[in-house]
């Protein structure tokens, strides 16, 4: 369940985690490796992808009715995937104990057993109660969905581990269930390509210049996307936060409105939390991304995602955006001013460019403009996500910000690609020192062939 998002190289929709894990492990994401998302549009209500493609809409209730007739599409997908490859990690989602929810569960420790999986308990002690959490889940759950679990890891440790040692022995003695590692907290260093909302919290940059570019995106309640700004968060000269009111936007040279999985309730949140004034008469630069796009134009008919007809956007510019029923979802490339981009875009939401647009896609899909420049060049919008991952387009829109607002900028040293595969290296590093790898390598090797499990 997840609102960020990316598109797969078979044209369908995934979550950015699996994005990032297919990267970190060197092979392109695709649709089977994220076959059902839930993608949360209200306080009880979710969007239902599957194998990439948006189906409908449903609630609690109605997910549960649902879950038999999706068991197929999660096990041929796991099945295909390990045909193909080598290894296949299956990362769950939400609790592995949730007695109450085990006869719909289609990613935990059912998924484990039908396919003859072994399980790695991942319970993270930063939030206190871990040896609890560990030793409840493996006591709740029925005997044949404990069977499955083959070890334990402790994850975001702040101390001594050696402190951990009594704890752990006690442990595996009431469970029988080895301890793998216990992985140290990375600190407050950024990670690049959250995937929960809950990560995006309000200070995100560390900026080492004096006087860098202030950049401020508003975090909606139904925010998606994020990961659009982690290029902007690796620049040296580039201090980035996020916006919960229109008070946090003091000080900003740009003002992003990024992605949104409800554009008109996210509109009206944004004129209930004073953000009005300061973006209809804004005192730096404007950038508006899918949704953001959207709420920025003169009108928005939305009869299909919201229901609630036609809204009055805030009118910094003259686009007119329509909802359709279907979703455009695909990789697009294009240029802006000379400069490459790259990225994709996933909207119901339709909105013709401007007569000043800023990107020309000119792919697969077709040549096209898309987005709108204002006359006084302080506004720009586009559907395009992922617009400031092209390192040429990036440091060209910063400098021309940093020139008008009287910054300092110089550009990152290092490409964005390399800023990930940093990423990924650290985070290897770290696993391999506080994980018993070749435990892990074992407890894989345990698995039943591919299709070989007992079934649901």
């Amino acid at each position: 369940m997840s609102n960020h998002a990316a598109v797969a190289a078979d044209g369908g929709e995934v979550g950015r985690a699996q994005a990032m894990q297919a990267a970190a492990a060197g092979v392109d994401v695709e649709t089977a490796m994220n076959p059902i998302l839930l993608k949360p549009s209200g306080e009880r209500t979710s969007h239902v992808v599957v194998l990439g493609r948006e189906l409908d809409t449903t609630d609690a209730a109605g997910w549960g009715l649902r879950t038999d007739a999706l068991r197929s599409v999660v096990t041929d997908s796991f099945a295909s995937l390990r045909e193909r490859f080598d290894v296949v990690v299956a990362e769950g989602a939400g609790g592995a104990a949730e007695i109450n929810l085990l006869e719909r569960d289609l990613v935990n420790l059912p998924l484990a057993a039908a396919t003859g999986t072994p399980v790695l308990l991942v319970v993270d002690i930063d939030r206190g109660g871990a040896f609890a959490s560990a030793h409840g889940t493996i006591d709740l759950v029925p005997d044949h969905l404990r069977a499955t679990i083959g070890g334990i890891v402790f994850n975001r440790f702040r101390g001594d581990p050696s402190l951990l040692d009594p704890g752990i022995r006690d442990l595996e003695a009431r469970t029988g269930v080895p301890v793998l590692g216990v992985l140290p907290h990375l600190g407050d260093t950024p990670l690049l390509g959250v995937e929960d909302s809950l990560d995006v919290s309000g200070a995100v940059s560390a900026t080492r210049s004096r006087d860098p570019i202030r950049i401020a995106a508003i975090r909606f309640p139904h925010l998606s996307n994020p990961s659009d700004f982690d290029p902007l968060i690796v620049e040296a000269d580039v201090d980035f936060w996020w916006a919960d009111r229109g008070a946090d936007l003091n000080g900003a040279d740009v003002v992003i409105l990024p992605g949104s999985r409800a554009t008109l309730r996210d509109l009206d949140w944004m004129y209930d939390r004073g953000f009005e004034d300061r973006l209809i008469a804004p005192d730096g630069d404007l950038v508006g991304i899918c949704a953001g796009q959207q709420m920025l134009g003169d009108t928005i008919v939305d009869h299909h995602e919201s229901g609630l007809g036609t809204a009055v956007g805030l009118g910094v510019t003259p686009l007119v955006t329509e909802f359709g029923a279907d979703k455009v979802v695909r990789r697009r490339s294009g240029e802006v001013s000379g400069h490459p981009v790259h990225g994709y875009q996933i909207h119901a939401g339709r909105t013709p460019a401007g007569d000043t647009p800023w990107v020309r896609f000119d792919d697969g899909h077709g040549s096209e403009s898309d987005g709108f420049v204002h006359p006084n060049g302080r506004v720009h919008t586009t559907s395009l996500h992922g617009i400031f991952d092209d390192d040429a387009f990036r440091t060209a829109f910063l400098t021309d910000v940093a020139h008008r607002r009287g910054r300092t900028y110089d550009p990152a040293p290092r490409p964005f690609a390399v800023e990930m595969t940093r990423q990924h290296d650290r985070l290897a590093d770290w696993i391999d020192e506080f994980l018993d790898v070749d435990a892990v390598r074992t407890l894989a090797s345990t698995a039943a062939p591919p299709g070989g499990g007992p079934g649901w």
